[in-house]
């Protein structure tokens, strides 16, 4: 199944509006929709690569092994979007 991404937004009465024309044929088609967040200001506590390698990862677990592999992981990055990160799992398990 192909797949398009394009711009749309919501009105008033909850309809979904197209901002921009597709040149599909008629006939029905099935909409995902991914609703973007809301971007949050990281500069004022996003932690530099220097403070990440001194702290240790506190972790609360009961397994010792696992609680030692996951403090030694690092965490995700701030630019870390997991709506796209879902939308390209779903992409390549269904080969779209």
């Amino acid at each position: 199944m192909p797949t398009y991404k394009l711009k749309a937004k919501i009105d008033e009465s909850g309809n979904l509006v197209l901002t921009e024309p597709i040149k599909l044929p008629p006939g029905e088609v099935e909409v995902i929709l991914l609703q973007p967040l809301t971007e949050v200001d990281n500069t004022a506590v996003t932690p530099t690569t220097t403070d990440i390698a001194k702290s240790k990862r506190q972790i609360e677990c009961n397994v010792p092994i696992l609680k030692e592999w996951l403090e030694q992981t690092e965490p995700f990055p701030p630019d870390f979007d997991p709506d796209q990160a879902k939308w390209e799992y779903l992409q390549e398990k269904h080969n779209l």
